[in-house]
């Protein structure tokens, strides 16, 4: 911290104020403050703020229109009973912002990374969103990424594994071994049999 401080301080010779932000879940503490002495002569004292995002309480930022408060609740202190709610809470955020694709891309990245809701809890969230003010409930369900998250992704995969289901019977009806097939495939030998079972 001291380093990149002074190559700034350097090139913009103004006032800067050093903020580290922690992002691990532990409650360590570490030093904040760096000191060179030599034979006892204090060379250098060096302090700088820091900001522990897991002793955070995520509540306080939900008012707060700004890109990254939304997305740093994603490392702030919650709950396991609260995991729904704070993924609720982060679209609500960014479908009141303003944010271009590459942002919203950024931003959902950073967040789901941190949390990301099972199954179950999916479909939690998907009943709080219909429970919403129907303006509010539309402009979530807006998003590209949460579309993206309920729909398409479900529909690329199903749509992988018909053509492979294609190709493989194809290749059962050309004579190809189901151990080659497996093999070439990817498919386990029991579905490429139930496969063929079912020709």
């Amino acid at each position: 911290m001291f380093i990149y401080c002074t190559r700034l301080y350097e090139k913009h010779r103004k006032p800067i104020l050093p903020i580290a932000v922690f992002s691990y879940n532990d409650q360590r503490t570490p030093s904040d403050d760096f000191t060179i002495n030599i034979s006892n002569f204090p060379v250098t004292h060096f302090n700088y703020h820091q900001i522990h995002l897991a002793k955070l309480n995520w509540r306080k930022y939900l008012e707060l229109d700004n890109p990254i408060a939304a997305a740093l609740p994603s490392k702030m202190g919650y709950t396991d009973d609260e995991r729904v709610q704070v993924k609720l809470e982060f679209l609500r955020m960014i479908s009141r912002l303003e944010l271009n694709p590459a942002e919203m891309e950024l931003l959902y990245g950073f967040f789901n990374t941190y949390l990301h809701l099972n199954e179950k809890e999916e479909n939690q969230m998907s009943e709080e969103i219909a429970k919403m003010p129907k303006e509010e409930a539309e402009r979530v369900r807006q998003l590209p990424n949460y579309y993206f998250d309920k729909g398409v992704e479900k529909g690329i995969e199903k749509g992988k594994l018909i053509e492979k289901e294609k190709v493989i019977i194809k290749m059962l009806l050309k004579g190809a071994s189901i151990e080659f097939i497996s093999e070439v495939t990817g498919v386990s030998i029991e579905e490429i049999n139930k496969l063929k079972n079912e020709l």
